[in-house]
């Protein structure tokens, strides 16, 4: 018969194995490739492209330097304004999530996701919650929202 220190004992390596057989079960998330300084200069080069006209180009170098460094909020953000422009709403919405998930205290990403989710896409639960949080984020310019999130609270009750 085992004792209460080796039925204990017993227990943690039984407890350990599961733990360990979970983890290793589990799928791993594929890496992000960040090339800081490829991305820097994809992002000038699109920016260039959108003041000359070209937006097809513009997309393009955006999307690819938005790939190299999802991080990159400024890049998240031109990139989610350029498709709002073209009508590609969803499109826009998405890179602004991802955007987010990499930068989620940059208040631009959270205004142009509640634009967007307002006056496009009629989500207006989403709009509410990201107005609300570029208020607390972009003091004292935050208090610009405080009429449209009223109004946004009038219009959900």
């Amino acid at each position: 018969m085992m004792g209460p220190e080796a039925v204990r004992t017993v227990l943690m390596v039984v407890l350990l194995a599961v733990l360990v057989a979970g983890c290793a079960s589990q799928p791993k998330p594929e890496p992000v490739v960040v090339n800081i300084a490829e991305a820097k200069e994809l992002t000038r080069q699109a920016w260039e492209a959108q003041q000359q006209g070209r937006t097809s180009d513009a997309l393009k170098r955006y999307r690819e330097a938005f790939r190299l460094n999802p991080g990159n909020a400024l890049t998240a953000n031109n990139l989610a304004l350029l498709l709002r422009e073209q009508g590609r709403f969803a499109e826009a919405v998405a890179v602004l999530e991802e955007g987010l998930g990499h930068s989620p205290g940059t208040a631009e990403l959270h205004y142009n996701l509640a634009v967007i989710s307002e006056l496009y896409l009629l989500d207006l639960d989403t709009a509410l919650e990201h107005y609300r949080r570029y208020r607390e984020l972009a003091a004292p310019e935050g208090k610009l929202v405080a009429g449209w999130i009223a109004d946004l609270e009038r219009r959900l009750d």
